[in-house]
């Protein structure tokens, strides 16, 4: 949705995933996509959405074949394994090979002009970002010179003079923490953080006034009872009580997420809500939200 927000007007965007799980395609019910990037939609008014799925194994088969020209003895490598083998010992090397592929997109330009307006990378889950993102740390320990020191040190000018880290979560407990955990991180290695996306946002059911009643199962059951039998539905006793313990569920639930809401405006990053479909997601679903963005005017 982001990457749909960001193409409005005419622009190009890239959007990359790095986990290998397909996401991008099964959202944009398009084919698996293959190490090269391909347009997967139409942005708003003639913007173009272009997608790429980065793959380490196959960019440290590309970064070997840069660098030091190995071609065919790389591919021997994949094939024993050493490939696989480097990637997984050396877990900041692979994070620059994925961060790397993404850099590479922000710098190509055509007839003058960046091919890009802006690249949206899904990165890792919020408990890893901080690693992911911070390269020049993790690979210290493992080149302190050499092209993949310096890639590294380009992407960190990068993310930190171009970038904003946006950060996703939903008004319950552990993600709003998750959420926070990754804002003092960001801050702490010294990453622009950009704003906080809250998913699944409803609106209440009920006024406060109500919402405070239903809380303590308050509410009158006179006027339930009353509202039933309007509907044609008979006030048996078991449905009324039913219907309280609904209504209190609903207010705490309300009450819940004015709390985790209070959390997240107390670390002063912009939040936006998003609000949740009943239909689920699909690409229809996505234009809807890229909307949303388009209206907070925060993209």
């Amino acid at each position: 949705a982001l990457a749909l927000a960001l193409a409005s007007g005419g622009k190009r965007v890239l959007l990359c995933e790095v986990e290998g799980r397909q996401g991008i395609a099964s959202l944009f019910d398009v084919a698996p996509l293959p190490y090269e990037e391909r347009r997967i939609a139409v942005g708003p008014d003639r913007g173009e959405v272009f997608a790429l799925a980065v793959d380490a194994e196959a960019a440290l088969l590309e970064y070997l074949d840069t660098f030091y020209r190995l071609g065919r003895a790389g591919r021997v490598l994949d094939r024993f394994g050493a490939i696989d083998f480097a990637t997984t010992i050396a877990p900041g090397v692979r994070d620059v090979l994925l961060t790397g592929k993404v850099f590479e997109a922000t710098r190509r330009r055509e007839r003058g002009e960046a091919t890009y307006d802006a690249v949206v990378l899904d990165a890792p889950p919020t408990g890893r970002i901080g690693r992911f993102l911070n390269v020049n740390a993790e690979v210290a320990g493992v080149a302190k010179v050499g092209p993949i020191r310096n890639q590294a040190s380009s992407i960190m000018q990068l993310l930190k003079s171009e970038s904003r880290v946006h950060l996703v979560t939903s008004l319950e407990e552990m993600p709003v923490q998750e959420a926070l955990d990754g804002i003092t991180e960001l801050r702490r290695i010294g990453l622009p953080t950009g704003n906080v996306l809250v998913n699944l946002v409803r609106e209440p059911e009920l006024s406060a006034d109500q919402l405070e009643l239903a809380a303590t199962r308050s509410l009158d059951s006179a006027v339930i009872e009353t509202a039933l039998k309007e509907a044609g539905i008979a006030p048996d006793p078991e449905v009324v009580a039913g219907l309280l313990d609904e209504a209190q569920q609903h207010a705490e639930r309300v009450n819940l997420e004015a709390e985790q809401r209070r959390r997240l405006d107390q670390a002063g990053a912009p939040v936006i809500e998003l609000p949740y479909l009943s239909d689920g997601i699909d690409l229809g679903s996505l234009y809807e939200l890229a909307d949303q963005l388009c209206r907070s005017g925060k993209i």
